[in-house]
């Protein structure tokens, strides 16, 4: 047996199962996950091959005796008269019905809608009356005699929900120290059903943030993304406290019915699932309202009362084009309904938005054979970590950037506390740890409020979100992968030393580099990357050169001679226009040894001489268009190019800011902001 787990069955007896018995029992079964594993959990919790045998009987047979398919209804209720009495293993929902004025139970598979259920059970099971449960039950027959109007000959004596008994968060938390971080997101992923090996780290927690609405109260998540990716199977099959959705909805069945006086969906399930998001177009008005509110607040008014629910929510839905085609032509909530993709103030309630189309579709070798937690573990697990909350996880190591507002700090917030409740249950997370967490919430957010940003709206241009270290005070700005390459130059600020530069040659044509400095401890040497040759290198030793002769009259003799400096050049067109970057080479030099960034969507126009003489662009026109086109919004100009500027279009005038410098030291200062 694999270490992992033997270690699994060692620390978690009893409450994990091999993955590919559950598949073989599934296979003939048509009852859901957690119920085949509570059994398999129960007869099959050992790895020996013989022990397990002999479970697998026993599970096959009760399933045999117990479980009934709904086209053998008939034959069911036969027997049940016949011998009197019988143990079933089925859904029951129970209404009540106001002519007999009497709650009746339906037994979905064993067909029958008004079976007697005694009272007590109704007050221990309230979802009995909300969408139903999977449960053992002793079903007996028997004459009624006392009924009035309807009567039954069913009766149910016992009835046991399939799922744990009690359940200790302490001894959870306790195990879950006994593994390394990587270990037990491999036996999450096995849980699902998946065998980690197939994955990255990155879609790991992808497939772990599907499950967050299950530990978070109140959590608002879209998935979008191509057909076949698992995107609901957490819904369906993986606790019995969340209900999926497969079509419209009305206000009375998901908030509250004002007719009969019953909460709805969010006052009775964890979390609520909306499969094929795109069906809900034809759902009223007046549910979008209402889930607005009740997305942002929790609450929701239903006649003259303000009530409150802690289910969190979760749409799924299919693209229908790759994302590079959404990115380009439209935006990433295109597939929702109108009803939904219309109200941007209903979109800014959702905390995270997961890549779909970063999901690989499934095929029968992501599946595992080994141990996982017997899902109804993880679902308690899940549902009692509810009622704790992470909030202020990262608080101790790391601030959040400006631009975040309140709805973005929620957002994040609630995200790195769903995915630690996953991932560390027990609250013990290194540096890096929360770092990493911190990361894929920021992320998953800006998907978010890219969009709203790409539909037009003013309110949402500001979009680049940070995280700042408080020990250090570096920020650092999180970017969506799918928004890369779109623009060349980031309105994000780049990391210090990084610096975008621009220039023209004699045939009108233009280059853009990124130009990045890196430092490490040693003499003041410069070290030019291979593929910076020609004008562009002998610009770049010029640079350094007078730098080298000035570096104390600029503050930074000492840094510049106990370290040594690595220069790489990307080219961003890659069109192989050489570029005079003299004084892109000071700016990002003293950025890097400042560790300070320079402002963000700048580009850096102008060379120098060895003496420090700036030497004006040949023309400001061509180089500061293909700039604009690229994303830039500032522009770091000559001096002497200062009349070149009213030369250029009035689009570039209208969209990119003149910074006009006399001096290499000047530039400095005002690429950075210090002036």
């Amino acid at each position: 047996m694999p270490e992992l787990d033997k270690k699994a069955a060692s620390v978690f007896g009893g409450k994990v199962v091999r993955k590919d018995l559950v598949r073989k029992v599934k296979v003939g079964a048509n009852v859901p996950v957690f119920v085949l594993e509570y059994l398999l959990g129960k007869y099959c919790a050992t790895d020996d091959p013989v022990a397990i045998e002999a479970g697998l009987k026993v599970v096959n047979n009760t399933l045999a005796s117990n479980f009934v398919r709904p086209d053998e209804a008939n034959k069911a209720q036969s027997m049940v008269k016949d011998k009197g009495k019988h143990t079933f293993i089925d859904k029951v929902q129970v209404r009540y019905v106001s002519d007999d004025d009497k709650h009746w139970a339906e037994l979905k598979n064993f067909g029958h809608k008004h079976v007697h259920i005694p009272e007590h059970f109704l007050r221990d099971y309230d979802r009995l009356l909300m969408g139903g449960i999977w449960v053992q039950l002793d079903l007996r027959h028997q004459y009624d005699e006392e009924q009035k109007g309807k009567r039954s000959p069913f009766w149910i004596d016992s009835l046991k929900p399939i799922q744990l008994a009690t359940f200790d968060l302490g001894e959870y938390r306790a195990c879950r120290s006994q593994f390394t971080t990587d270990e037990w997101i491999d036996i999450l992923m096995r849980t699902i059903g998946l065998e980690p090996s197939y994955f990255s780290r990155r879609q790991k927690l992808h497939y772990l943030i599907r499950l967050i609405p299950l530990a978070e109260a109140n959590y608002n998540l879209v998935e979008l993304g191509p057909r076949e990716t698992g995107k609901s199977y957490g819904y369906q099959e993986l606790s019995p406290y969340t209900i999926l959705l497969t079509g419209p909805t009305t206000v009375a069945n998901l908030f509250f019915n004002m007719a009969t006086g019953k909460m709805g969906l969010v006052g009775i399930w964890d979390a609520i699932g909306f499969d094929e998001v795109a069906d809900l177009q034809k759902m009223p008005k007046e549910v979008v309202t209402t889930l607005k509110t009740y997305c942002e607040s929790g609450t929701f008014a239903r006649g003259k009362d303000s009530l409150s629910g802690a289910a969190s929510i979760a749409m799924f839905g299919n693209t229908n084009q790759p994302v590079e085609v959404m990115v380009r032509s439209s935006h990433l909530f295109m597939p929702m309904p109108d009803v939904i993709r219309e109200d941007m103030a209903f979109l800014d309630r959702i905390h995270f938005y997961i890549p779909g189309w970063e999901m690989p579709k499934m095929k029968v070798d992501f599946l595992t054979n080994h141990y996982g937690f017997v899902v109804d573990y993880l679902a308690e697990a899940l549902r009692e970590l509810r009622k704790h909350t992470f909030t202020e996880l990262f608080d101790h190591s790391f601030s959040l950037g400006s631009q975040l507002k309140s709805r973005d700090v929620k957002a994040v917030r609630k995200t790195v506390s769903g995915l630690a409740k996953l991932v560390y249950p027990n609250g013990e997370l290194s540096k890096d740890e929360v770092a990493e967490l911190l990361e894929l919430a920021l992320e998953g957010r800006r998907r978010v409020k890219e969009q709203l940003k790409k539909m037009g709206s003013f309110e949402f241009h500001q979009t680049s979100f940070s995280m700042i270290d408080n020990e250090t005070r570096e920020e650092k700005f999180v970017g969506v992968p799918e928004q890369g390459g779109r623009d060349m130059i980031s309105l994000d600020p780049l990391a210090p030393g990084s610096v975008y530069t621009s220039s023209v040659d004699d045939h009108a044509k233009v280059g853009l580099y990124r130009l990045e400095v890196g430092c490490s401890p040693g003499t003041g040497k410069l070290k030019i990357a291979g593929g910076v040759e020609g004008p562009m290198r002998e610009s770049i030793n010029r640079a350094f050169a007078y730098l080298m002769g000035q570096k104390v009259k600029m503050g930074i003799g000492q840094q510049v001679d106990t370290t040594d400096f690595h220069v790489e050049a990307i080219d961003l067109l890659s069109n192989h226009v050489p570029c005079e970057a003299g004084i892109a080479l000071v700016v990002a030099i003293y950025s890097a040894l400042k560790r300070q960034s320079v402002q963000a969507g700048l580009v850096i126009l102008g060379d120098l001489s060895i003496q420090g003489n700036i030497k004006a662009m040949r023309s400001l026109a061509e180089p500061l268009q293909v700039a604009m086109d690229n994303g830039a919004r500032k522009a770091l100009i000559p001096l002497e190019n200062k009349r070149n500027f009213l030369e250029v279009s009035g689009d570039i005038v209208e969209r990119v800011d003149p910074v006009f410098f006399s001096d290499p030291m000047t530039a400095a200062m005002k690429a950075l902001g210090m002036t």
